[in-house]
């Protein structure tokens, strides 16, 4: 049981590392420190859609360790 749960969120990690690259277009180091340089907009289509299914993988994530932490404590 505590195998496929690694496996699952060793899958899981993978997968937010990906949304999370294909997210951040067009912020330079700049942005890093307060410069954002832009305009705010608001999230449309398929970057709103990423950016919803990656906030649902996180809360996933973060389940499944505090699954694997209770059930390792057992």
């Amino acid at each position: 049981m505590i195998i496929a749960l690694q496996i699952i969120q060793i899958i899981l990690s993978i997968t937010i590392v990906g949304l999370v690259l294909m997210q951040a277009k067009g912020s330079g180091l700049g942005s890093a420190f307060g410069d954002a340089g832009g305009v705010y907009r608001t999230r449309r289509g398929v970057e709103q859609i990423l950016h919803q299914v990656t906030i649902g993988l996180a809360i996933v994530f973060c389940l499944l360790s505090l699954l694997s932490v209770v059930y390792l404590a057992y």
